[in-house]
């Protein structure tokens, strides 16, 4: 299983929630998150407040998928997040390596 984690603009999260459900993919969990990357250009309006480093408001999405589908659900992601302009963001990829339903205590690919 791998764990696709998509740190994306705020305004792409319904384009990237849209394209992953039309490949079948209906669960993820998303979090609102500050950040920046290398080119440092902070706009002013988006400061977070206090002494804390000048960082952007982004969305992050996670997926956990099979192993042979993940290709596909990164390629929804940068297919409906992407708007070639800097700040667009980044995709993570790593092995999961067991899911456990808590409610039943299931495991294994059949829970995701």
């Amino acid at each position: 299983m791998k764990r696709i984690e998509a740190i994306i603009r705020e305004e792409r999260l319904e384009p990237a929630r849209k394209a992953l459900e039309d490949i079948g993919i209906n669960c993820m969990t998303v979090h609102g998150v500050f950040g920046r990357g290398q080119q440092k250009a902070i706009n002013p309006e988006h400061r977070v407040q206090g002494d804390r480093a000048k960082y952007l408001p982004k969305v992050r999405l996670e997926v956990v998928c099979h192993d042979n589908d993940y290709r596909m659900v990164i390629e929804a992601v940068t297919s409906a997040a992407r708007t070639g302009h800097i700040g667009d963001g980044k995709i993570f990829i790593s092995s999961v390596e067991e899911v456990i339903r808590i409610r039943t205590g299931e495991s294994g690919e059949a829970v995701i």
